[in-house]
C-alpha cells in the first residue's frame, strides 16, 4: 500500500494549560479526518538495578487518570521518569529526575529503545534507560519536588517481587514493565 504525505488542514486549541488539546484536521491516505491530539513533551525513564543485591528502584506516586479509570487508591508503582526540559537531552533528563526522585545519581546509562505510548492522541514520545546503582550513589531520601506538587515513595524491590507484581497486576505501568521484562530479559539478576 502507497502512503502519502499528510497535509495538515486546520488546527484549533481547545486548551492551553500546562499543555496543549488541540484539534486537528488533516488528509491522510486520501481522506480528511479530524483528531484530537494531547501536545506533550517527550520524556524519559529509567530503570535502576543492582546486579548484587538483585534490586531495582521504582516509585509509588498518586496518578489522578488512573484513579479516574478505576486503580482502587490511584497510587501507581512505575519507574522514575521526567518530561525534558527545553534543549535538554534525555540522558540528562533522566540524571535530573533520578536525583529529585530517587535519591540516586547514576552514573551509567543504558538506552535500552524509544516509544510512543498513545499514539492515536499523544505527542510525547518515551525514552527508556536501566543504569546500574548501588548504595554508595544515594545523595538523599528523593521522594520528588515539593515544589512541583511531587510525593512520592521509593521503592527497592528484589527483581522477582517487581516482576511478580507484574503477573499478579500490582505493577500496571507500561513503561516499568517494558522495562521489568526488558531487564530480565537483557541482564537478567538471578
Amino acid at each position: 500500500m502507497e502512503h502519502h504525505q499528510a497535509i495538515i488542514l486546520d488546527t484549533d486549541i481547545l486548551s492551553d494549560q500546562k499543555y496543549t488539546l488541540k484539534q486537528v484536521r488533516f488528509r491522510a491516505d486520501g481522506r480528511e479526518q479530524q483528531r484530537e491530539v494531547y501536545v506533550r513533551p517527550n520524556s524519559a525513564t529509567v530503570l535502576p538495578y543492582d546486579p548484587a543485591r538483585q534490586t531495582v528502584l521504582l516509585i509509588r506516586q498518586f496518578r489522578l487518570p488512573t484513579f479516574l479509570n478505576g486503580n482502587g487508591d490511584g497510587y501507581l508503582t512505575e519507574c522514575c521518569a521526567g518530561v525534558l526540559e527545553e534543549g535538554e537531552t534525555p540522558e540528562a533528563c533522566i540524571r535530573r529526575e533520578a536525583i529529585e526522585e530517587l535519591g540516586y545519581c547514576l552514573e551509567q546509562l543504558e538506552k535500552v529503545m524509544e516509544s510512543y505510548m498513545s499514539p492515536a492522541s499523544v505527542t510525547e514520545l518515551v525514552h527508556y534507560f536501566i543504569a546500574p546503582y548501588d548504595t554508595s550513589m544515594k545523595v538523599s531520601e528523593g521522594g520528588g519536588l515539593a515544589a512541583e506538587n511531587e510525593f512520592i515513595e521509593v521503592l527497592e524491590l528484589s527483581m522477582a517481587e517487581a516482576l511478580d507484581g507484574v503477573a499478579q497486576g500490582t505493577i500496571r505501568d507500561a513503561k516499568t514493565i517494558l522495562l521489568l521484562q526488558h531487564l530480565s530479559i537483557k541482564h537478567p539478576l538471578s
